[in-house]
């Protein structure tokens, strides 16, 4: 009687319990496959919101830089005729803006004449005269004779490649003068080329022969561009000159076979 005492009896913990084995693994509730359904699901909305946040800068990135150069440009610009209208008692912003471009526009026309022409050589010609300036004033007018609409000797001739710093690179950069080298057994065509290393502004030139040149399919302006954009308006494919004109010799061959 004792024994079977002892062997109906039950803890009084497994009985406030319901009798159920925590331990047991066919009575145990479900909780790892639930953590996990949680953690996938916070992961994938962690990787969601992060993506769509990284879209959102990249798309609104250019448009501020945009924007606050835009601005700041404006401001600038306005800057100069303002305190004017200031003191005549006309408080309207943008006016000096206007102002401005209305004044380069009548500089344009006035140098383009004869009479400012002349005006404008007397001026550069004591510019030119100054000790300090005048490498300053050279350097920013071969700049802007480079983007300039008018035909000019001093701006970029052609769009070049060389080979540089090592076999397999290359370089890109701007024909500005030509030279001949004197050696002993024959003279030797040489061609400066402007590489720039910080967009138009500072770079190296480099005096490559004009054989090993590569003259790509690009004009001046779109040379710039891509200079100026980091090189992400590249075309996809690039022809030197010589190939063009060849392809270009045989299609009214083609078209007369």
């Amino acid at each position: 009687m004792a024994e079977e005492k002892e062997s109906t009896s039950i803890p009084l913990s497994q009985a406030e319990n319901g009798g159920d084995d925590p331990e047991d693994p066919v009575k145990s509730p479900p909780t790892s496959s639930n953590s996990s359904t949680r953690q996938a699901c916070c992961f994938f909305l962690q990787s969601w919101v992060s993506k769509k946040f990284m879209t959102g800068c990249v798309v609104l990135f250019p448009v501020a830089v945009t924007f606050f150069i835009t601005w700041w440009f404006i401001q600038f610009v306005d800057g100069f005729f303002s305190p004017i209208y200031d003191r005549l008692g006309f408080d309207i912003f943008g006016l000096g803006f206007i102002t401005s471009l209305v004044f380069v526009f009548l500089v344009g026309v006035f140098v383009s004449s004869w009479v400012g022409s002349t005006v404008f050589w007397i001026g550069e010609w004591f510019i030119k005269r100054m000790p300090f300036v005048r490498h300053l004033y050279t350097a920013s007018k071969q700049i802007s004779s480079a983007i300039s609409p008018d035909q000019n000797t001093t701006a970029f001739k052609e769009v070049a490649i060389i080979r540089h710093p090592r076999i397999g690179e290359y370089a890109f950069g701007f024909i500005t003068s030509t030279v001949i080298l004197q050696r002993e057994n024959e003279d030797e065509e040489l061609c400066s080329v402007f590489v720039p290393t910080n967009h138009l502004y500072i770079g190296d030139i480099f005096l490559v022969n004009s054989k090993e040149i590569i003259r790509p399919n690009l004009s001046i302006r779109e040379g710039i561009e891509i200079i100026v954009s980091g090189g992400m308006t590249m075309p996809q494919v690039i022809s030197p000159l010589e190939r063009v004109a060849r392809q270009g010799d045989r299609i009214p061959l083609n078209r007369i076979i």
